[in-house]
Protein backbone atom coordinates (compact mmCIF):
# COMPACT_ATOMS: atom_id res chain seq x y z
CA UNK A 1 0.00 0.00 0.00
CA UNK A 2 1.50 3.33 -0.87
CA UNK A 3 1.09 6.52 1.68
CA UNK A 4 -1.78 8.51 2.47
CA UNK A 5 -1.17 11.49 0.36
CA UNK A 6 -4.98 12.31 -0.80
CA UNK A 7 -3.74 14.87 -3.42
CA UNK A 8 -1.14 12.85 -5.27
CA UNK A 9 -3.28 9.95 -6.14
CA UNK A 10 -4.13 6.29 -5.38
CA UNK A 11 -0.50 5.22 -6.54
CA UNK A 12 1.67 7.77 -4.76
CA UNK A 13 4.84 6.43 -2.88
CA UNK A 14 4.44 3.09 -4.91
CA UNK A 15 7.03 1.58 -7.57
CA UNK A 16 5.32 1.74 -10.96
CA UNK A 17 5.64 0.59 -14.92
CA UNK A 18 4.58 2.98 -17.06
CA UNK A 19 3.88 1.88 -20.52
CA UNK A 20 4.00 4.68 -23.35
CA UNK A 21 2.61 5.03 -26.79
CA UNK A 22 6.44 4.17 -28.40
CA UNK A 23 9.32 1.42 -27.75
CA UNK A 24 9.79 3.11 -23.99
CA UNK A 25 8.64 1.99 -20.57
CA UNK A 26 9.72 3.95 -17.72
CA UNK A 27 9.75 2.20 -14.14
CA UNK A 28 10.04 4.20 -11.26
CA UNK A 29 8.41 5.65 -8.05
CA UNK A 30 4.82 7.41 -8.51
CA UNK A 31 5.11 10.89 -7.18
CA UNK A 32 1.88 11.88 -8.55
CA UNK A 33 -0.59 11.28 -10.64
CA UNK A 34 -3.41 13.32 -12.33
CA UNK A 35 -5.56 13.76 -15.36
CA UNK A 36 -2.39 15.72 -16.93
CA UNK A 37 0.42 12.95 -16.50
CA UNK A 38 1.83 11.30 -14.15
CA UNK A 39 5.63 12.12 -12.26
CA UNK A 40 7.63 9.70 -11.37
CA UNK A 41 10.92 9.74 -9.03
CA UNK A 42 13.87 7.47 -9.26
CA UNK A 43 13.24 6.27 -12.53
CA UNK A 44 15.25 3.82 -15.14
CA UNK A 45 13.25 3.34 -18.37
CA UNK A 46 13.81 0.87 -21.18
CA UNK A 47 13.70 1.17 -24.81
CA UNK A 48 12.19 -2.64 -26.29
CA UNK A 49 15.39 -4.11 -27.97
CA UNK A 50 17.65 -2.16 -26.17
CA UNK A 51 20.94 -4.43 -25.21
CA UNK A 52 19.15 -7.28 -26.92
CA UNK A 53 16.52 -7.38 -24.25
CA UNK A 54 12.72 -7.32 -24.74
CA UNK A 55 10.41 -5.20 -22.90
CA UNK A 56 9.50 -8.22 -21.30
CA UNK A 57 12.75 -9.23 -20.24
CA UNK A 58 13.79 -6.33 -18.51
CA UNK A 59 10.30 -6.18 -16.76
CA UNK A 60 11.20 -9.46 -15.42
CA UNK A 61 14.48 -8.16 -14.16
CA UNK A 62 13.12 -5.33 -12.33
CA UNK A 63 10.32 -6.92 -10.89
CA UNK A 64 12.92 -9.23 -9.46
CA UNK A 65 15.97 -7.49 -8.70
CA UNK A 66 15.17 -3.52 -9.03
CA UNK A 67 16.05 -1.31 -11.27
CA UNK A 68 19.13 0.82 -11.50
CA UNK A 69 17.80 5.11 -11.48
CA UNK A 70 18.62 6.53 -14.63
CA UNK A 71 16.45 9.96 -13.66
CA UNK A 72 15.82 11.66 -10.29
CA UNK A 73 12.43 12.63 -11.78
CA UNK A 74 10.25 12.82 -15.09
CA UNK A 75 7.14 13.46 -15.92
CA UNK A 76 5.15 11.73 -18.51
CA UNK A 77 2.22 14.00 -20.15
CA UNK A 78 -1.04 12.00 -20.34
CA UNK A 79 -0.72 11.65 -23.74
CA UNK A 80 1.75 9.80 -23.86
CA UNK A 81 1.17 7.20 -21.59
CA UNK A 82 -0.82 3.86 -22.39
CA UNK A 83 -0.79 1.53 -19.55
CA UNK A 84 0.69 2.04 -15.59
CA UNK A 85 0.89 -0.96 -13.60
CA UNK A 86 2.43 -1.54 -10.30
CA UNK A 87 5.83 -3.56 -10.35
CA UNK A 88 4.72 -5.26 -7.59
CA UNK A 89 2.08 -7.41 -10.16
CA UNK A 90 4.34 -7.94 -12.80
CA UNK A 91 5.57 -11.68 -12.27
CA UNK A 92 9.39 -12.19 -11.18
CA UNK A 93 9.90 -15.47 -13.01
Amino acid sequence: MGTFHSDKGELHGITVVVETTGKRVYVGRCDEETGAGIVLLDVDYHDDGADGKSTSDYLRFAARYGIYKKHDRVALPRAEIRKVTPLGKLSAR
